[in-house]
């Protein structure tokens, strides 16, 4: 008997699976029918049953509650191994292209339904790739703004069907959406016409309404610039590590909290004439808390730019506690520790500081919006608390969760229940079970991140390894402590020219010559000899010479104290062969040893204050943008200076004194030579008569003294 071809085998197939599905037959006739077909092979007979289910889904496409049953079906055909495990999810692939988006959302209904099934071992390892693959497909359907809540249920759904540590699903390292551009901005005239006929509309609507006036926050485009421009740095938080763009988010952040904080919102009313008319519906005092902020909760696809919608939106309690949430989202990125995060993106003291007061502030705006507002508080503190645990999973490299064995727990609650009983005597040894059980239920190792944080907090450091920690901490400034008295091995010249056993060694000249030019300034004065040059020679006479210029010290330390003219003693007698001259460099030498340091150093380095800058500004004028260029300003650093100073003159002056604080090497004399570099003559010509006019004034005031 031949074996049925394709196409006879898909007939039967079909004609079977139709009756089970139409009739409400168990999968008991398809697996009869499947059986009695030996003569042809699995993979053919599997192949014609693939071909059936997708041909008969295609005819089911108007009734949904047939093809949920269809899909069930398949599932039960692939659990009795007639079909492949995948079966199932291409065939809702198959569905879902051939059916329009509102089928789409009541289908995918059964697919949340069952993601257990999805879950299970036989279907998760073959299905994962096909249901990730649908669900993209998907989202490439639906708008983001139109069917934003069906594309939450599919991000919501493979969030419930992945693990947490499937890596397809996790933002491993730590990536910003730098696409999600606000775009906003008109002309400044434009603004003004704008926000003068939406203050218009507004004062028209109020009057017509007869309410009770409050008093309107003044909108202009400064801090409608100012506003719109803090989601640049929510879109990269990054830019806040930067000095220049630093100091605009934390201006930009203070205008909006000072809007907020003279803008006070109050709790909404009811109105009394609608009260009166529905006499049946319940009260809001009726209306439980939760109840009433679920009623009037809004959601925000995407934020509306339009300037005359700034004064409305400012004036929304859920618009202004989105703005609030995401200032503190970015304050806790820029304090928390991030795997991937760059070593030069830091704070500095000033920052954490400000990132502190301003945090405070934050909270007490979020407590003063209404409804609820401390409640909403203290909810999005446990909020952010929860994400600085999953902060520590990923830069722990986000462990797979694994439920305890059942068996295990069950052995570890004997153990402690049979410790606390006294079961284990001296007598009768703990079992193997027990030990293991001990060992099972000692206290979990703290995460590494938590520990590196809590010593950061504290000042010190941690290396892993006690000793390691103990050494690290023992000098809180590490270079200091290589400074220290302690870590000087070397001895001293006139210790080691004196001592026998040094002499012994025959690197002893080495040593010394090298001791000499470290310690001693009579490396470098000149050796004039009649005889032949001998290093052991020239050593003793430094050494004579040494222990001669101690005594000379000592004995003016003594005439000072005393105030006792010293009578002259005779030195020792020069029998090695030197000079007068070598005698008078070393009394010279002598002298600049007892110089203090501020005989030896009389050149004061000449400040610049503000005023003398705002002197030079005028000569530098409108040329000031090249000289920032030269200086290394960037083009945002230049911006920021010209948002920042109303007049050329300011800016200039803003230039010069942020150079000043930056560049250790800022002086007057490197701002001429650079200026005369610019072909800028009469700023450099200005730059030197100050600098002339301030050495003069140093040179009599030292002449004074």
């Amino acid at each position: 008997m031949s074996a049925p071809s394709f196409l006879e085998l898909l007939k039967t197939f079909t004609t079977t699976v139709n009756k089970c599905t139409t009739e409400g037959i168990g999968i008991e006739l398809l697996k009869k029918e499947y059986d009695e077909l030996k003569s042809s092979t699995d993979i053919d007979k599997r192949s014609a049953l693939h071909q059936a289910f997708r041909d008969l889904l295609l005819a089911k496409t108007d009734d949904i509650p047939a093809i949920e049953t269809f899909i069930s079906f398949a599932v039960a055909a692939c659990r009795s191994e007639m079909t492949a495990p995948t079966i199932p999810v291409v065939l809702l692939g198959d569905i879902f292209d051939a059916v329009t988006l509102d089928k789409c959302e009541a289908i995918f209904t059964y697919v949340e339904n069952n993601v257990a099934t999805w879950k299970e071992e036989f279907f998760f390892t073959a299905c994962k790739h096909n249901l990730l693959r649908m669900c993209n497909d998907l989202l490439r359907r639906l708008s983001r703004s139109q069917n934003t809540v069906f594309c939450g249920r599919i991000l919501l759904f493979l969030a419930k069907f992945f693990p947490f540590s499937e890596r397809s699903g996790l933002n491993i390292i730590s990536e910003f959406n730098l696409e999600n551009i606000t775009e906003y901005g008109v002309e400044g005239s434009e603004m003004g016409d704008q926000l003068s006929e939406g203050q218009e509309d507004g004062d028209g609507v109020q009057a017509s309404a007869g309410t009770q006036q409050q008093p309107q926050l003044k909108i202009d485009y400064n801090l409608y610039c100012k506003f719109w421009a803090l989601q640049d740095f929510f879109r990269n938080p990054n830019q806040c590590y930067n000095k220049v763009q630093w100091k605009m988010f934390a201006a930009h952040a203070g205008s909006v909290m000072s809007a907020f904080s003279s803008f006070k919102l109050e709790e909404p009313r009811s109105n009394s004439k609608s009260t009166s008319k529905n006499k049946s519906s319940p009260t809001p005092m009726d209306i439980p808390p939760e109840e009433e902020v679920r009623e009037t909760a809004h959601f925000f696809a995407k934020f509306l730019t339009n300037p005359k919608l700034l004064s409305l939106q400012l004036s929304d309690s859920n618009f202004r506690r989105s703005v609030l949430v995401q200032l503190l989202i970015l304050f806790q990125y820029l304090n928390s520790t991030v795997k991937f995060k760059s070593d030069s993106h830091c704070l500095t003291v000033a920052q954490v500081d400000w990132l502190k007061e301003t945090e405070t502030t934050v909270y007490k705006l979020i407590e003063e919006s209404p409804p609820n507002g401390r409640r909403f508080a203290e909810s999005v503190r446990h909020m952010l608390s929860r994400e600085e645990l999953w902060n520590s999973w990923k830069n722990e490299g986000c462990k797979e969760f694994k439920r305890p064995d059942a068996a295990a727990v069950a052995a570890t609650a004997g153990a402690a229940a049979a410790a606390s009983s006294g079961t284990a005597t001296e007598d009768q040894p703990a079992t193997p079970a027990a030990a293991t059980s001990r060992v099972a239920s000692k206290r979990p190792r703290r995460p590494l991140g938590d520990l590196i944080r809590e010593s950061t907090k504290q000042g010190k450091f941690f290396m892993g390894n006690p000793e390691l920690t103990r050494l690290w901490n023992t000098c809180p400034d590490n270079l200091q402590a290589c400074k220290g008295d302690d870590r000087n091995f070397l001895p001293s010249l006139e210790a080691y020219l004196d001592g026998s056993k040094e002499r012994q060694d025959p690197s002893f000249e080495w040593r010394a010559l090298r001791l000499l030019a470290r310690q001693s300034p009579h490396f470098f004065t000149l050796f004039n000899s009649t005889s032949s040059y001998k290093v052991a020679d020239y050593l003793e006479s430094v050494r004579k010479k040494i222990q001669k210029d101690k005594n000379d010290v000592n004995k003016i330390e003594v005439v000072q104290l005393e105030d006792v003219p010293l009578k002259d003693e005779p030195g020792e007698p020069e029998t090695e062969g030197f000079v007068e001259e070598t005698d008078q460099m070393d009394t010279e030498l002598l002298k600049t040893e007892q110089l203090t340091p501020e005989e030896k150093n009389t050149h004061k380095t000449i400040t610049v204050t503000r005023e003398q800058m705002a002197e030079l500004a005028p000569s530098i004028g409108k040329d000031w943008k090249r000289l920032a260029a030269k200086l290394g300003y960037g083009t945002d650093e230049i911006q920021y200076l010209e948002s920042e100073n109303a007049t050329v003159a300011d800016q200039c002056r803003h230039l010069l004194q942020l150079w000043f604080e930056d560049d250790m090497d800022a002086s007057l004399d490197q701002l001429a030579y650079i200026l005369e570099g610019l072909e800028m003559l009469g700023a450099a010509e200005s730059v030197k008569q100050m600098l002339a006019t301030l050495s003069n004034d140093e040179k009599i005031e030292i002449s004074d003294d």
